[in-house]
């Protein structure tokens, strides 16, 4: 499905996913055509990682496999949820260890066969039942052998006769559709008259038919499964009359889709959920060490990976193939091998940079990184270095498409290459300020994206590494190990606080400079629904939509009205915990009496514009309609300032952080309004909660 989505036009493409098409519209709408069809190609560009089903040998244990280190160790062989590649990063409740009477290629199977047993445990049959399996795939025909396995009846049903012999031969009867064979009426004689007890449907199809022909089968109060695809169109009669119960089930078991469970690692209690993914996966590593589960019969094909794309190829073309499996090249000693080079030259550099030539590696090359900070950097005439990731495929194709030298895994080598004097931060909140202290530690400049902190222990932190880089002695004693990154006095830190740079905001502030009076801004922020299940919601992780986002807010007022923030007031809107976390009223207090109101909802409609700012000042007001189109009323020689696209002022906040590294300074933001702002926003977000 991939590869054919992924080869498609855009026509194609936009068929394939109507919800997106809707999407691009009402972005349109808001925010022009040119940043939309930006959004939208740097999306599509994207490489997506293939496969989710291996086996391999462990390298190395990560941290987050500490809170049960006796589990893992290096040298064990492990099936795993991981993607296709010779090196995966997996989290340790997608793993499983392969006993040693189940080879390689058996293992490739594990996470394939947990499908097939997920659904199984979903139907719950009984010794003796009767058990439909429509679609022999892979699936199909491991499902099969774990109900035979498990004492019942099975009937396969299929088109293709040498996956119904494979169903023969694990001891199933078979409905042979190629040739006509009517498979309500085969049910119907192989229950002995009664209806089947249940049926699993494993094939893909956009038909209706599928369950239709299940609810006809199955006798009163049967169960059916939908573990594949097919029409949903269900007919209310096929279920009334016998109570059917109908289920889909959720790939490999309890815990997929839970960052908890797969990300963080945190295991359900066993005496509460006794089969979870892992569990499944242990489940069917053990049938295939007994001989009860047989997955060799069902190979078809064997490929190098270097031959990925024939194996891919054959999948979409007439010729037959069941399981179809990649190889990696073997070595008697990985550890001393390129395969755990954590670095890939991208492109050959005859020249170092020239003194005062910005030199940056970037941390992050996700989508933000990908469409607006790289090409700003590069935009900007600095020397393109090194990106890192932690998937490696982003950086790899951030690095080949942005004409960086190298991409690496290994954050740490951005700190410690010596032709490198200016870090960019573009990773997950939770990470920021550590990676901003390792860099300052470094003796790099510091471009991170917002927030530059989640807590105030780690604003803190940051504080204090920053002074300790504006001490002499600290830059002589950098100067002396890395004298290639310390072309300025002291480091510079910048946060992506870069709505202070659309000009439409500057010329706002130009305008402000000649009232005197205490001033009212009023900003309405249209932030739109984010998932509770979103990384930026998570308070540990993105620190929530409140701190994540709200500080962009709280610094252009406090830019515009040049004063200290006294004091601030915040109301959640709604009882419920979702419509709290995403819907806020703050009211901001100045130095000099302005008192600035930030509407942040999402609790709006897409079609109206994100964001809006209205300024009240000496009996004359300004609005600024996301970023486009700025009118005065009552100002003496302006009444407007439009702009032919969007420009929220990424570009320049970019360019103005390398202005002031190559000339030495001085920080775009002083740093008393980024810990201000930051301070500030903490607080809010805490007060909140």
């Amino acid at each position: 499905m991939l590869v054919e989505f992924g080869k498609a036009g855009w026509i194609e493409k936009a068929r394939q996913q109507p919800d997106k098409v809707r999407m691009v519209l009402d972005k349109i709408k808001t925010d022009g055509l040119m940043p939309t069809v930006n959004a939208v190609l740097n999306k599509l560009d994207q490489p997506l990682p293939l496969g989710y089903c291996n086996v391999g040998v462990v390298v190395e244990v990560g941290r987050q496999s500490s809170v049960n280190s006796s589990q893992w160790s290096v040298g064990d062989r492990v099936a795993s949820n991981g993607k296709h590649a010779e090196v995966v990063a997996v989290p340790m409740n997608l793993c499983a260890k392969v006993p040693d009477s189940v080879s390689d290629e058996q293992a490739a199977f594990t996470v394939i066969a947990a499908i097939g047993l997920q659904a199984i445990r979903l139907v719950q049959p009984t010794l003796g039942e009767c058990v439909v399996v429509i679609g022999l795939g892979l699936v199909g025909l491991v499902t099969v052998q774990l109900l035979r396995a498990q004492g019942c009846r099975v009937l396969g049903i299929d088109f293709d006769s040498h996956k119904l012999g494979l169903a023969k031969q694990f001891g199933a009867e078979v409905v042979n559709l190629s040739v006509g064979e009517d498979p309500i009426t085969a049910a119907h004689a192989f229950s002995r008259g009664r209806g089947v007890d249940a049926v699993l449907i494993t094939a893909s199809t956009t038909s209706n038919e599928p369950v239709h022909q299940a609810a006809a089968m199955c006798r009163k109060r049967g169960r059916i499964v939908l573990v594949g695809v097919a029409g949903l169109q269900l007919s209310r009669a096929d279920f009334y009359e016998k109570e059917l119960r109908f289920q889909v089930s959720c790939s490999y078991g309890p815990g997929r889709y839970d960052p908890n469970y797969e990300e963080k690692g945190f295991d359900y209690p066993v005496g509460f959920v006794r089969w979870t993914e892992q569990r499944n996966f242990e489940a069917v590593l053990d049938m295939m060490a007994d001989g009860r589960l047989n997955v060799r019969s069902l190979i078809s094909h064997r490929f190098m990976i270097e031959q990925a794309e024939q194996a891919h190829e054959l999948l979409k073309n007439s010729a037959p193939s069941l399981g179809i499996l990649l190889r990696y090249p073997e070595s008697e000693d990985k550890a001393e091998t390129a395969v755990l080079c954590r670095i890939v030259r991208l492109r050959s550099v005859s020249h170092a940079s020239p003194a005062g030539k910005v030199t940056i590696g970037v941390i992050g090359a996700g989508n933000y990184a990908t469409a607006i900070l790289i090409p700003a950097f590069k935009r900007s005439g600095v020397r393109l270095k090194k990106v890192a990731s932690s998937g490696g495929v982003s950086a790899v194709h951030a690095g080949r498409k942005f004409s960086f030298e190298e991409s690496t895994t290994a954050t740490d080598e951005i700190f410690a290459d010596p032709a490198i004097n200016t870090v960019v931060i573009a990773t997950r909140h939770n990470s920021h300020a550590e990676l901003v202290c390792k860099a300052l530690r470094a003796g790099k400049h510091v471009f991170v994206e917002k927030p530059l902190a989640l807590t105030m222990t780690e604003l803190a932190e940051v504080q204090a590494f920053f002074e300790q880089t504006q001490s002499s002695d600290a830059t002589a004693l950098h100067a002396e190990h890395h004298p290639l990154t310390t072309d300025h006095r002291f480091p510079l830190l910048m946060v992506g606080f870069n709505r202070r740079f659309a000009p439409q905001v500057k010329r706002i502030k130009s305008l402000l400079e000649t009232v005197k009076d205490p001033k009212v801004f009023v900003m309405t922020v249209n932030a739109g629904v984010i998932p509770p299940d979103h990384w930026i919601q998570d308070a540990s992780v993105g620190g929530g939509r409140i701190l994540g986002e709200v500080c962009h807010f709280v610094d252009v007022l406090r830019y515009l009205a040049a004063a200290l923030i006294v004091s601030f007031e915040a109301v959640a809107i709604g009882d419920s915990l979702s419509l709290a976390r995403d819907n806020a009223t703050i009211v901001l207090r100045f130095k000099d009496g302005s008192v600035g109101t930030i509407h942040y909802l999402a609790n709006g409609h897409k079609s109206f514009p994100k964001e809006r700012l209205d300024v009240f000042a000496g009996g004359r007001i300004l609005q600024l309609d996301n970023y486009r189109s700025l009118k005065g009323f009552g100002w003496p020689g302006f009444s407007k300032m439009n702009l032919w696209r969007q420009d929220k002022g990424q570009q320049a906040c970019v360019a103005a952080f390398v202005q002031a590294v190559e000339q030495g300074g001085p920080m775009p933001i002083p740093l008393e309004e980024l810990c201000e702002v930051s301070r500030l926003s903490i607080e809010i977000a805490q007060s909140l909660r």
